[in-house]
């Protein structure tokens, strides 16, 4: 009688494959062509009934119930007919992850999924000579409810079990006691602490209907956190969020993806323009200011999302062709969705209205979050009664024709001398109007409001009679100073759990 097999407990490596059920494809909207992998350490091994721990700091980890395919003997570019058995054995893994540290990973997912205990494996094996890799199939349940299910089929899977071994084997020699893991089903989403994950593989249509068993986790809240000084914090936003949870909805986002969530709109709306724009030249952004253009009235804060209009020099005939009925300018101010920010493209050129109050009456009643021109702006007190934000160069009663011909919307437009694509973050106030890219918005509030944190406590002492040589910004004894000060006055991040993301 053979010995019962062992599940690995040190093997040579982990391969973990990025997207491979159709499910999961459709679900995140993106269909790998070919199959893309990732290594996890061995170490992040762990058995059935084990915990995995959120680190302190962290909010995003995510399950992914996978079969795991134990590689049984050295296989080197071996053909895809043959590939099936260099597999002596098939279970069931957990492919855990925290998205805290996904985008900071860049695909390779070292910090994310590398943790220790983030790759429970087992709890038994199924022989891979009693089963044919089309008739397995993975189920996940969390705290009882069936949350994942899949098989492998043609229909289930992008890419067969088997074309996964044969085609590392043209990169490596994979060796006995290697593991595969295979990808993961939709259904995939954020568990919290004292969530239990169950896992199990089985080939219920195959003679004796083998099967892994179940391969429970716990998942526990951590202690320890990150230390800034050693590499980087955690950081998420919504993309992570989106990702993790598995849609928009289930994280609690708008449906709208161009819209900017309340937590963002509260941080931009607390952050000044001139912090703001700082911290996008510390990370190499220097024309993002739309220039020449201020707030109809004075202490007016606007945020949203940019929506793009864009003249063209005045030509008579141009004009008469594409500047009367329901033309582009109207077309912009009467689709304009709440939130958005409507920024007009004239070319600096102020000698004529880009907007009145009638369109903007249209646009205040649609929702917009406010206009940006670097043109005129007619029937000045009119529009500004209205009581949308509106920020312009000067007043003009002169009507559109004379200057510009209304041309094309959504497009990428030049504004007071800077690009703006549509779904940028607009910000404006007293001192101006900026453009952010929409990718690193979050990132860029966080910051600003820290650095905004800092300068009252600054201001604070230099209003006591201090210089500012060493104080602004804080060096020596007064960094030591602010930071002891930083622990009974946090920095004020409103809406995000992990304050201390990017400086």
């Amino acid at each position: 009688m053979s010995p019962t097999p062992q599940l690995p407990s040190k093997p040579g490596k982990i391969i973990a494959v990025h997207v491979a059920f159709e499910s999961r494809a459709a679900q995140r909207g993106r269909r790998p062509k070919q199959p893309s992998y990732f290594m996890k350490a061995t170490s992040s091994l762990a058995a059935s009934g084990g915990e995995a721990v959120l680190p302190a700091g962290c909010e995003l980890m995510a399950f992914e119930g996978e079969i795991a395919l134990v590689v049984g003997k050295q296989a080197r570019r071996v053909p895809l007919a043959d590939a099936w058995s260099y597999v002596s054995h098939v279970t069931a893994s957990n492919d855990l992850g925290i998205y805290d540290y996904r985008a900071q990973d860049k695909g390779s997912n070292t910090r994310s999924k590398s943790r220790d205990g983030y790759t429970p494996l087992g709890p038994q094996l199924i022989d891979a000579r009693t089963v044919t890799p089309e008739e397995l199939r993975i189920r996940t349940w969390v705290n009882g409810e069936l949350a994942q299910e899949g098989g492998t089929s043609q229909e289930d899977l992008i890419f067969p079990l088997a074309q996964f071994v044969a085609d590392l084997s043209q990169h490596m020699t994979l060796e006995p006691g290697d593991i595969i893991l295979t990808g993961t089903p939709a259904g995939s989403t954020v568990i919290k602490p004292g969530d239990v994950v169950e896992i199990e593989v089985d080939a219920p249509n195959a003679p004796g209907a083998p099967t892994s068993g179940k391969l429970t986790t716990t998942v526990v809240a951590g202690t320890e956190s990150f230390d800034e000084a050693l590499g980087m914090l955690p950081y998420i936003d919504d993309k992570q969020r989106e990702e993790a949870w598995g849609s928009r909805a289930e994280a609690g986002l708008p449906e709208d993806s161009n819209a900017i969530p309340a937590r963002l709109r509260e941080m931009l709306m607390a952050a000044p323009t001139a912090g703001l724009s700082a911290q996008l030249r510390n990370r190499g952004l220097n024309q993002v200011v739309i220039e020449g253009v201020h707030p109809q009235t004075p202490g007016t804060k606007m945020v949203g999302v940019a929506k793009t209009l864009r003249f063209l020099p005045g030509r008579e005939d141009l004009f008469k062709k594409y500047g009367g009925g329901f033309n582009a300018q109207k077309q912009a101010f009467d689709s304009v969705k709440p939130g958005e920010v409507l920024v007009v493209e004239a070319r600096s050129e102020s000698g004529s209205g880009t907007l009145g109050d009638v369109l903007a009456l249209r646009a205040k009643h649609l929702g917009a979050a406010g206009v940006v021109t670097d043109g005129g702006i007619r029937d000045y007190a009119a529009v500004k009664e209205i009581g949308l934000p509106v920020f312009g160069q000067v007043a003009h009663p002169a009507v559109l024709g004379r200057k510009h011909v209304p041309w094309e919307m959504d497009v990428a437009i030049g504004c007071g001398n800077a690009t703006v694509i549509p779904g940028d973050v607009i910000v404006g106030d007293d001192d101006g109007v900026i453009v952010i890219p929409r990718e690193i918005a979050e990132e860029v509030a966080i910051a600003a409001l820290k650095k905004e944190h800092e300068d009252e406590w600054v201001a604070a002492r230099v209003a006591e009679g201090n210089p500012v040589d060493g104080l602004f910004p804080p060096v020596g004894k007064w960094k030591e100073e602010f930071t002891a000060w930083l622990q009974d006055n946090p920095y004020p991040v409103p809406g995000v759990m992990n304050n201390r993301t990017h400086d």
